[in-house]
């Protein structure tokens, strides 16, 4: 029984290691994508066909099977959309503006269950949707011009495709997840590859590190390993460590380049990542104490 509870706090452990990387992986998404001087769209399509390689030459050398049906398919339109409101937004908004907005899709998942699915909210759902509605008013408060506005918008955007993702793939099986990540990766590479062929991206030594950190590092390996945590790291412990990359992401770059968030955003930003990270702690450690205890 000791030996037992040694391995499964050992492997608890490598889990939280493995999502604290993953984390910071995500986080290099808004200077990598500002150091490239490319269309959105062609930033986008370029990360998710390498990251989609990645991945693949991952799934084949470790035996897992491709599923496709129209829940993947769906999921992975979703997750393609994400991705490619996400590079866009950074290339029209602060990195920090990005990342708060598209980290409020938890909110949207609350919203969208009581409106859709006629799933009753509890008051600290109700109290969340308030605090994050405020914090992201704050956010566009900040700078009113239109390429921030617009920007802005996009953000929002991939938070509410997010929300539909996590919705979709929520009662899919592992195997199905992980196509549906694959899937989604080729999805957005499609939805670029037409500003790729007319905005012709200049390749250089800066543009190929940054693409090739993009697509292997922060999208393809990242993923691989938040696979890996999820299985032995506890929801609770996934939700907080994940909060790093909104954190995280704007240090990055502000540090190397330059670009700082207004006051207005960034008390906008903080009330947002605090609301939903307790939100998320809240109803992670609900779904522990209401699961049923497995034995044997």
């Amino acid at each position: 029984m000791r030996a037992e509870n040694t391995m499964e706090n050992q492997n608890r452990k490598k889990g939280m290691i493995e999502m604290l990387i993953c984390a910071a992986l995500w986080s290099s998404a808004g200077i990598l994508i500002k150091l490239l001087p490319w269309n959105g769209f062609a930033v986008a399509s370029i990360r998710s066909l390498i990251a989609g390689l990645t991945i693949l030459i991952y799934a084949l050398a470790t035996g897992r099977k491709m599923i496709i049906n129209r829940k993947t398919l769906l999921g992975g339109l979703l997750t393609g959309g994400v991705y490619t409101c996400f590079s866009c937004a950074n290339k029209l908004t602060t990195a920090a503006n990005a990342i708060v907005l598209q980290f409020t899709s938890p909110v949207f998942i609350v919203i969208l269950s009581a409106l859709v699915l006629g799933k009753k909210m509890r008051l600290r759902d109700i109290i969340t949707v308030l605090l994050t509605l405020g914090g992201i008013a704050l956010v566009f408060l900040d700078k009113l011009e239109g390429g921030y506005l617009l920007g802005n918008l996009v953000a929002i955007l991939a938070g509410l495709l997010m929300a539909g993702m996590y919705v979709t793939v929520g009662e899919m099986d592992g195997e199905s997840r992980f196509s549906t990540i694959i899937i989604g990766q080729f999805i957005t590479f499609l939805i670029g590859l037409p500003f790729v062929i007319s905005t012709r991206p200049v390749f250089n030594t800066v543009t190929v590190l940054s693409i090739l950190a993009l697509g292997i590092f922060q999208l393809g390996i990242s993923y691989i390993l938040y696979i890996h945590a999820s299985v032995s790291c506890p929801p609770l412990a996934c939700c907080l460590l994940g909060g790093l990359e909104p954190l995280l992401n704007p240090v990055w770059v502000m540090l190397f380049d330059g670009e700082t968030p207004g006051v207005l955003a960034f008390i906008g930003g903080a009330v947002v990542i605090l609301t939903i990270t307790v939100w998320c702690a809240l109803d992670s450690r609900t779904d522990t104490k209401t699961a049923p205890e497995q034995s044997g």
